[in-house]
């Protein structure tokens, strides 16, 4: 007769028990709703168990969040403000090259997210910039006059270097100070932070790149016109950005902090069109007096 599947699964139970009562220590591993015995020496099964539950764990742990994020000190840290991808550094340049009224460049660009990938490279880009573009400028003016000799500048590298990632760095750091210590005097909102208004900053300071290299052209009217457009495009992105902070303060507090702002923007646009841009002065080859001459020549003869 064929036995019934109520039939083999009760003997599989039967074969189980027995085995079981043989050796008490045997370890078991349920698999969809079956039973099945293991030897004690199957190490197999063991270690298949240990890793499902370290699994568990990792991704138990993944969920709750409980994972130590790195300290300050650690390169781990900083390594999270250069995960950007180039459409997002994208966005955030076309953001500071057209400010629109309304629209606050940490809160609508950056998303409370801030990068230092980009204002670092803006800043790079900026230094090498203004020392090539100060040179060829330096180079071409004068072309035409005999009596002027070209000489490279490349301490212009250095001092652009220094200018650009002072201004970057200490002008947001005062700034942020400024506006953290205000918050706490008139018990206001929590403003930005300090990496966010550096990236503001950094990202303000593109404007330049393609200015420095219109630069180089030899008209002066022309020069003046394109630091009057990037101080405007510039500025408007700092001033959209942090007069939301500071309008609640006292009024003259408030523009008195907007005001250094923007007059510390434009003497960075000035003083590196002075210095990096300035018209170059003619030195006259001396030349020798007739009567010199007529005795060098007799004294050769």
């Amino acid at each position: 007769t064929m036995a019934s599947p109520d039939d083999l699964k009760f003997q599989e139970f039967e074969e189980a028990t027995d085995l079981l009562l043989a050796d008490p220590g045997a370890s078991t591993l349920s698999m969809s709703g079956s039973s099945s015995t293991a030897p004690a020496g199957a190490t197999g099964d063991i270690k298949l168990d240990m890793s499902d539950d370290e699994g568990q764990e990792e991704s138990s742990e993944l969920l709750r969040g409980e994972k130590q994020t790195s300290g300050f000190w650690t390169f781990e840290y900083y390594q999270s403000f250069f995960n950007v991808d180039t459409m997002q550094v994208l966005d955030r340049v076309k953001g500071s090259v057209m400010p629109l009224p309304g629209r606050n460049f940490i809160k609508h660009t950056l998303q409370s997210s801030p990068d230092l990938y980009g204002p670092f490279w803006i800043c790079v880009t900026l230094v090498f910039s203004l020392a090539i573009s100060g040179n060829l400028s330096t180079f071409l003016n004068p072309l035409g006059s005999i009596h002027y000799h070209y000489r490279p500048q490349f301490h212009r590298v250095t001092i652009a270097a220094v200018v650009i990632f002072l201004y970057a760095w200490l002008v947001p750091l005062g700034v942020w100070g400024f506006l953290t210590w205000r918050q706490r005097e008139e018990r206001q909102q929590s403003g930005y932070s300090f990496l966010e208004t550096v990236c503001v900053y950094g990202y303000s300071l593109f404007i330049y790149i393609p200015t420095s290299v219109l630069w180089i052209l030899p008209f002066e009217w022309l020069r003046w016109l394109l630091i009057l457009v990037a101080m405007v495009i510039s500025g408007s992105v700092l001033v959209l950005t942090f007069w939301p902070v500071v309008r609640d303060d006292t009024k003259v507090t408030a523009f008195a902090t907007v005001a250094t702002i923007v007059v510390l923007h434009a003497l960075l646009s000035i003083g590196c069109k002075m210095y990096f841009f300035q018209t170059a002065t003619l030195t006259p080859v001396p030349t020798l007096a007739p009567n010199h001459t007529a005795a060098i020549l007799t004294k050769t003869h």
